[in-house]
């Protein structure tokens, strides 16, 4: 049985849930969407608090039996609407990031980072400097399925928009929506190992507040998903550790809004692999948003992970289909797998999917507190039995569960900006509060990026 999926779908009928005794919100207000995206997000929130409950428990503590309140909820999912600095609300998308018209068919990319803009300038065969008309004119020239070759084979992020009918048909869609919505694998029981001292003695820190206090958590990801799961693992007290290549800046509004709790350096992996290996002997969870062999490449191969480390994995498309290997997006899976024609369906008649798009990043935050759910509990297996664990979620295996729930509602009102009370604002900078109600505000603001260093600091009350 698919227990994260049975938590998810469960949340409607409110099994297994504490529910709000605030005033009644209508999520769907802020979630307004023709798929129920409300039930991805309050289950998604509710697994991870039930996992954080079962992690009391077995640490000999009470559950705290979380209040999911939907007006918290949806402030967290809607984080990067809810952003400010000062009053100045970023751009969530660059130019060369959005749907154009092809030859044939109507297509999605993305561009956001400097590289991956370059990636597709170079499959389209145009010159760095391109406009945006440039592009646009060239992406018309060009047949759908021929582009996505090209981005393919550049590292670019482009697809053609698909129906559901017609994803759920190809191998890409078949792969993406069998497995769990959480997998969780054990390594081979020979690699079997007692936890060390020091992970037996930081899990007896454990507080009901702070149920990771003293867990170490190397965090190697970026955008949303990845770092939704770590941001939610610091806010239950984990020692999170976020490292970048030093060559691939990250999006700054974006690192704001989703590395509160954290600690931030910058790592050269390419030459600094020594100091990689030390962080990951010390480290107790590992989560990476590689793609299968990425890290391999980079020298990071499995003989040097620890073979009692809790592995957390974060994929577009999954690693075990067809598609794994490339790269994708929260906008690029929903624009593939046949969501954005389903949300735009309101707003035209055309078929153009321009307004195709679900009210918030569900499929990254989603998957993120699902991903944060499975490490924990994957955790608190491996401290008690010393095998290792990998666990993966994949947004698109996050959208065809989305794909698959009942309640669809194609009728339904715009989408409203959730409530500003629900953000808490730090030397300028506006982001939303935790999820969880019990807890006002994240541990601390995010850092400055990479103004840390990439060494690990004492366990409380273990190594002072």
């Amino acid at each position: 049985m698919d227990t994260y999926a049975t938590l998810v779908g469960d949340y409607e009928s409110g099994v297994g849930v504490t529910r709000s005794s605030m005033p009644a919100v209508d999520p769907g207000a802020n979630l307004a969407a023709t798929l129920p995206v409300w039930a991805l997000a309050g289950g998604s929130v509710a697994a991870f608090a039930a996992a954080a409950d079962r992690r009391r428990v077995a640490h000999g503590l009470s559950p705290l039996e979380s209040v999911v309140d939907p007006a918290r909820v949806t402030a967290s999912f809607s984080s990067e609407r809810l952003f400010r600095i000062g009053h100045d609300k970023p751009e969530a998308f660059a130019e060369l990031s959005g749907f154009f018209r092809s030859a044939d068919a109507w297509m999605r990319t993305h561009a956001n980072y400097s590289h991956h803009r370059a990636r597709l300038l170079a499959a389209l065969e145009l010159p760095a400097d391109a406009t945006r008309d440039t592009a646009i004119a060239r992406i018309a020239e060009l047949p759908g399925d021929e582009i996505e070759r090209r981005a393919q084979a550049h590292g670019a992020i482009a697809v053609r928009v698909r129906t559901e009918q017609e994803w759920a048909a190809g191998p890409a869609g078949r792969a993406a929506a069998s497995g769990p919505l959480v997998e969780i694998t054990p390594r081979d029981a020979a690699t079997r190992r007692s936890p060390t001292a020091a992970i037996s003695e930081a899990a007896a820190l454990a507080t009901q507040m702070l149920p990771l206090r003293g867990v170490r958590v190397l965090d190697m990801t970026r955008v949303i998903a990845g770092p939704v799961a770590t941001r939610a693992l610091a806010l239950l007290g984990a020692d999170v550790l976020r490292i970048d290549p030093p060559q691939l800046p990250e999006i700054s509004w974006q690192f704001l809004d989703t590395c509160q709790g954290k600690r931030s350096a910058l790592l050269d992996l390419r030459t600094r692999l020594a100091v990689f290996h030390e962080l990951i002997s010390g480290a107790d969870i590992l989560i990476t948003g590689y793609r299968p062999g990425v890290l391999e490449r980079l020298g990071v191969h499995p003989e040097i992970i620890n073979p009692g480390i809790v592995h957390g994995r974060v994929s577009a498309w999954g690693e075990h289909g067809p598609w794994g290997d490339r790269r994708g997006f929260d906008s690029i899976v929903q624009a593939a797998s046949g969501i954005s024609l389903i949300e735009g369906a309101q707003h035209n008649s055309t078929g153009e999917p321009s307004a195709g798009a679900l009210p918030a990043q569900a499929l990254d935050h989603g998957s993120g507190y699902l991903l944060a759910a499975g490490v924990m509990d994957a955790l608190t297996a491996t401290e008690s039995d010393g095998i290792g664990r990998d666990v993966r979620v994949a947004l698109a295996r996050t959208g065809s569960w989305l794909l698959g729930a009942a309640g669809r509602t194609p009728d339904h009102p715009t989408s409203t900006l959730p409530d500003l009370a629900f953000t808490v604002t730090h030397d300028g900078v506006t982001t939303a509060a935790p999820a969880l109600t019990e807890y006002p505000d994240h541990p601390w603001p995010a850092p400055p990026y990479g103004s840390g260093e990439p060494l690990w600091t004492p366990r409380p009350g273990v190594d002072s």
